[in-house]
């Protein structure tokens, strides 16, 4: 039995790949994430080039910061956490993925108004193939979500069609080439709603995001959950020390040492990367760049 959805949204999302549940997370929830990212502005005030916390925007200034990634939200901000925990997030996916969740990683992609990060087109799944696919990523919308301040953007069905190359000039780069993997951008849905809505997709569901040129911020927080049965397998970009560790992780379901194997397609992230760090320094490698990037000011 589905906790929250129905079944035409469940058939749509295993068709599709995606779903949007709008207005989701009640308003209170969000003002309260909101009223911590103002905190994260203040953090990078003063502050000449990232760190462990927070990814700075390439045009970001000491006297004008722009961030375009808290890193690990959820370990640092109580309001992301205890939203991560909730059934606001935690039912629909149950109803997907099944009732043992694990949280494999959190982020909050940042968008400043007229300068925010593009992400390239790529599926989650090259980065950290797993013994099955029942993982998945929830974006929760901290603002309004519209075409022009660069929201998520799938393309619909791709997370049936294998896994497309993510290397250029013979390493890993985290990024695909469109017209090589034979994708046509007029293809792309964007992923719109207002504030407090949820994206569900996928982890091998091809999607990116376009700059922001709008004059509204635009902040997506995700949260990339795995089915509790499912391990990283070995040269993927995700790894555990101890069992113990992993647990940790946790977020619903008992613990298990039998993982769950099933028939998927895999390519692994190697040869790493020369840009090390975050998803946007290792997109860098990629020529075939399909949205551009912002210059840094001087």
């Amino acid at each position: 039995m589905s906790e929250v959805l129905e079944d035409g949204q469940v058939g749509f999302y295993r068709d599709n790949g995606y779903l949007v549940l709008e207005s989701r997370v009640p308003e209170r929830l969000i003002e309260d994430i909101r009223g911590e990212i103002a905190g994260f502005y203040a953090e990078a005030r003063g502050l000449t080039e990232s760190n462990d916390r927070l990814d700075l925007e390439d045009s970001h200034r000491p006297d004008e910061p722009r961030i375009r990634r808290i890193k690990l939200p959820h370990a640092i901000s109580p309001a992301v956490n205890a939203l991560m925990r909730s059934d606001w997030i935690l039912a629909p996916v149950r109803d997907l993925v099944g009732p043992g969740l694990r949280l494999h990683t959190s982020k909050l992609n940042m968008k400043s108004a007229q300068y925010g990060a593009a992400v390239e087109w790529h599926q989650d799944w090259a980065f950290y193939p797993h013994t099955n696919d029942d993982i998945l990523a929830v974006g929760v919308m901290i603002d309004d979500m519209a075409l022009e301040n660069g929201p998520l953007m799938v393309f619909p069905g791709t997370h049936r069609a294998g896994v497309y190359d993510h290397n250029a000039n013979g390493r890993f780069c985290g990024a695909m080439d469109l017209a090589a993997c034979g994708l046509d951008p007029a293809d792309a849905v964007a992923l719109t709603g207002p504030a407090g809505s949820i994206s569900l997709h996928h982890v091998r569901l091809v999607h990116g995001s376009a700059l922001n040129t709008s004059t509204r911020d635009r902040r997506l927080l995700l949260y990339e959950i795995t089915a509790a049965d499912a391990f990283p397998i070995m040269g993927g970009l995700s790894q555990f020390s101890t069992l113990e560790e992993y647990d940790q992780r946790l977020l619903c379901g008992p613990s298990t040492t039998e993982p769950r194997v099933t028939d998927v397609p895999v390519r692994l992230p190697l040869p790493r990367p020369e840009r090390s760090g975050s998803i946007y320094e290792m997109q860098k490698g990629l020529a075939a760049r399909a949205f551009g990037h912002v210059q840094a000011s001087t």
